[in-house]
């Protein structure tokens, strides 16, 4: 019963987490979708190559590469000298930033919206800063919540995780179904303006909850 009680106020805590998280997923996964779109109306000439709409998404793969050291040693030690980081606060910021990174294509939209066709490199500073964000949310809260587990529940828990991939998905569905449905006046750059005050807004109600999170860490023998 002790054990029961235990592992249920483990994912019930865990699955609140996840439900911040799931924000950040319904932001990353544009990336392959509606910013996709939105290179197909930009020029595609960029460092001497001809891009296709799709293949600016392999910066992701190389940021990730350059950025978990740069993290790892210089900006977490960095921030830690004066905001100490913990596990929920690096998820926090981490949800923020990929506010900020919609921002960059809100921009490029409005440009799009009068007619211009900016480079298809315009993008590079939104990949950099959702990357930034996928290191500081995905890595650590897998890590977070695989500590958090109970020993015999940790496979429920990243399952669960899993789901909150799904559970963003199925938020982005959501808006676009609702503004098919109801006509919401979101097209053009107010579509990401939208996504960026989601994430901003999860972000500062996320640092409330953290506030009041007690951890209590699980360790395989």
């Amino acid at each position: 019963d002790n054990f029961n009680r235990e592992g249920w106020a483990a994912i019930g805590r865990l699955a609140i987490i996840f439900a911040f998280v799931a924000v950040f997923w319904s932001l990353w996964d544009q990336s392959g979708g509606r910013w996709v779109l939105q290179g197909a109306k930009m020029d595609l000439h960029f460092a001497g190559i001809t891009w296709l709409p799709s293949q600016i998404q392999a910066v992701n793969a190389i940021m990730i590469l350059i950025f978990i050291p740069l993290f790892q040693y210089v900006i977490y030690p960095a921030i830690n000298r004066v905001f100490p980081l913990t596990p929920l606060r690096k998820i926090g910021l981490g949800i923020f930033v990929s506010g900020v990174s919609f921002i960059c294509s809100a921009w490029i939209e409005t440009r799009i919206s009068v007619g211009l066709s900016p480079n298809i490199g315009w993008q590079l500073p939104g990949y950099a800063l959702l990357t930034a964000a996928e290191i500081m949310v995905s890595i650590t809260a897998l890590e977070f919540a695989y500590t958090q587990a109970p020993k015999r529940m940790k496979s429920v828990i990243m399952s669960l995780y899993l789901l909150s991939v799904s559970a963003g998905n199925l938020v982005t569905a959501g808006v676009n179904f609702a503004i098919a449905r109801f006509n919401l006046k979101l097209e053009g750059a107010n579509y990401y303006l939208f996504f960026t005050a989601l994430a901003m807004l999860a972000s500062v109600v996320f640092v409330f909850f953290a506030r009041r999170y007690h951890e209590k860490t699980y360790l395989q023998d």
